[in-house]
């Protein structure tokens, strides 16, 4: 028996119970039976953020940014092309700071874009700034479990 890790749902934010060697077999979400990694990031209010934050044993990759930021919007196609890449060994979030500048705030968010970390609920690792894909493999191969062969 393989250790069972929580799993938030990006469309309902149902949390499922998987087990850790069937994370990359299409799993669907016990509540609303859609997917539950679809390789691209989720846009997340605050509320729902904290829903994730909180339930989830998988790596959080959060990109906080804001439409009208031109790195932020650089920074997008890399932050799609990680999702693609990485899911289902951690979950990639953005969060608009306009809309959500309490989050912002709690963070300490002073530039954009700013990529976080999130493991176990707590901030794991931050960068202000450009990364690149490599970066954010690097974060989840540290924090993110291992997918069955």
């Amino acid at each position: 028996m393989t250790e069972a890790l929580h799993v938030v749902c990006p469309h309902c934010d149902g949390t499922n119970r998987l087990p850790a060697d069937r994370l990359g077999q299409a799993a669907k979400c016990g509540r609303c039976k859609q997917a539950l990694f679809t390789g691209q990031p989720v846009a997340l209010d605050a509320a729902r953020f904290d829903k994730h934050l909180a339930r989830s044993d998988l790596p959080l990759i959060v990109d906080f940014w804001a439409e009208w930021c031109g790195p932020c919007r650089a920074m997008a196609p890399v932050f799609e092309r990680a999702a693609q890449a990485l899911e289902p060994r951690a979950r990639f979030i953005k969060i608009d700071v306009d809309a959500n500048p309490d989050l912002a705030r709690r963070f300490g968010i002073q530039g954009i874009p700013a990529l976080f970390a999130f493991q176990g609920g707590k901030v794991a690792a931050r960068q202000s700034g450009m990364a690149k894909v490599e970066q954010l493999q690097g974060w989840v191969d540290r924090f993110a479990p291992r997918l069955a062969a």
